[in-house]
């Protein structure tokens, strides 16, 4: 029943290749980054890049597709009724309750401001901690920490907008 815009999530997974791209460009926050991680262009040279950038894709769609479930609400909606046995008869009174209900409201908060909204709640609240703990256990400093999730919280911000506007 929800419909899944695979290309929005795939267009979505695409945004945090090309924003580390800008955002970790020395002219930007690279050179800052890599002092306060204790990195330099020698250590960064090498390494199977090919490799890296794949992983970091497959990453960005898992990211992508499960914030659908953060600033998509009428995912909700569907995951209440999925257990019911009439959840998948086209023809029972659940199927067409849930019809009229995604008539009425299937475009409530369906726009980018709010798909970012939610993008940052989700950086703020689950992305910061965990950077932090992170980082704190591997005695890396703040200034670090707030470089990787600005990072973040641009991403979030823009893959949440990009998945709940485009429908």
């Amino acid at each position: 029943m929800p419909n899944y815009n695979m290309l929005a999530v795939l267009v979505a997974a695409l945004l945090p290749l090309i924003i580390g791209f800008i955002w970790y460009h020395p002219k930007v926050l690279g050179n800052a980054w890599m002092q306060a991680a204790g990195l330099n262009e020698e250590k960064l040279k090498g390494g199977k890049m090919g490799f890296i950038f794949l992983l970091c894709f497959i990453f960005s769609f898992l990211i992508a597709f499960q914030l659908q479930y953060t600033v998509i609400h009428q995912l909700h909606y569907y995951s209440i009724l999925a257990g019911e046995q009439e959840f998948m008869d086209p023809d029972s009174a659940l199927w067409k309750t849930i019809n009229e209900f995604m008539q009425g409201y299937g475009n409530r908060f369906r726009t980018f401001k709010h798909g970012a909204f939610h993008g940052f709640l989700t950086a703020l609240t689950i992305i910061l901690p965990v950077i932090a703990v992170t980082s704190m256990f591997e005695r890396k400093s703040w200034k670090l920490i707030w470089i990787n999730w600005g990072y973040w919280a641009v991403c979030f911000m823009l893959m949440g907008g990009v998945v709940c506007a485009w429908r």
